[in-house]
């Protein structure tokens, strides 16, 4: 009934991690259902076909959403729908959201959706690392331009070891909290809270997450390679290099010297007055306000970063 449903597994941190595809949300680019033990997460990644006009950011979005249902819990009395995203569900978007974002092209503009629903939760098994797993393993096997996969994994210093993706009861007597994105290559994001853990002991627990990850990443490569789609070409929203060499030409030094300073508000101001300039010579008519903008936003980076 479904010719393309695959199964995937692999034993991460000492556990079943077991991917589902070809079965549920087949209208989505990319799609699985990511076990963890018991805890259970559909990850999906859908994009638009054209890009939004108008604008010079990825409009993506990630979107965790947290079910009672998941806890064996039904909302009751007054209220018995599912209210709005919780903190902790906000939170789990952004840690998630920011190891992705900077590996899609630099000039995509088509909107594009991570939804990742929880569909049952074993407490000893995080489903912020299964959503996280599963937003990359969704975006790797579509047709979306992302330069993954990536990994994450969470870690606990328990009686002066670190333990990856640790139980409840590990993770009370737990002296770090620690979440960890990386690439096959590379440490990607941290995020951390902690009792007072030496530096060596942080470096470790990164570094013995690292080296878990890489094993997953790996996982997660293999799926690829057997069911991932080509990736969709998309018109490029590079900005002009002519144009931006003719601004950089003409503007650096006066953007030198206006950002000479740790003042916002000048800054801010001295700007305004460079902005103009730039204008009145490349843009009079303001047909072409966007690119001069995002050109001189692109001057400022490169004055700022040297």
């Amino acid at each position: 009934m479904f010719e393309n449903y695959r199964v995937f597994k692999y034993d991460f941190a000492g556990r079943p991690l077991i991917i589902e595809t070809g079965k549920i949300s087949q209208l989505s680019n990319g799609s699985c259902l990511v076990r963890y033990g018991d805890t259970t997460i559909l990850a999906n990644a859908t994009a638009s076909a054209a890009p939004r006009d108008g604008i010079d950011f990825l409009p993506l979005s990630v979107d965790y959403e947290e079910r009672l249902y998941a806890v064996g819990r039904i909302p009751g009395s007054f209220n018995r729908r599912e209210g709005r995203p919780t903190t902790k569900a906000v939170l789990t978007s952004r840690v998630i959201d920011r190891p992705i974002r900077p590996l899609f092209p630099k000039d995509l503009r088509n909107d594009i959706c991570i939804s990742l629903l929880t569909l049952s939760v074993d407490h000893d098994n995080s489903p912020e690392i299964a959503a996280m797993i599963g937003a990359s393993i969704a975006l790797s096997i579509s047709d979306i331009p992302w330069n993954g996969p990536i990994g994450g994994a969470f870690v606990g210093l328990v009686d002066g070891k670190p333990v990856i993706n640790p139980t409840m009861a590990q993770r009370e007597k737990s002296t770090l909290e620690l979440t960890v994105a990386a690439s096959e290559e590379k440490v990607v994001m941290i995020e951390a809270g902690a009792k007072e853990v030496s530096d060596e002991d942080m470096y470790n627990a990164i570094m013995t997450a690292f080296e878990e990850i890489r094993g997953l990443v790996k996982f997660i490569k293999d799926i690829v390679a057997e069911i991932g789609k080509p990736k969709f070409s998309y018109p490029s929203c590079e900005v002009d290099h002519d144009l931006f060499e003719g601004i950089k030409e003409f503007a650096i030094e006066d953007v030198r010297a206006a950002m000479d300073t740790d003042d916002k508000k000048v800054r801010d101001e001295r700007m305004q007055g460079v902005y103009e300039k730039i204008y009145e010579k490349f843009d009079p008519e303001g047909e072409n306000r966007s690119m001069v903008n995002e050109c001189v936003y692109k001057l400022q980076k490169f004055v700022v970063r040297r």
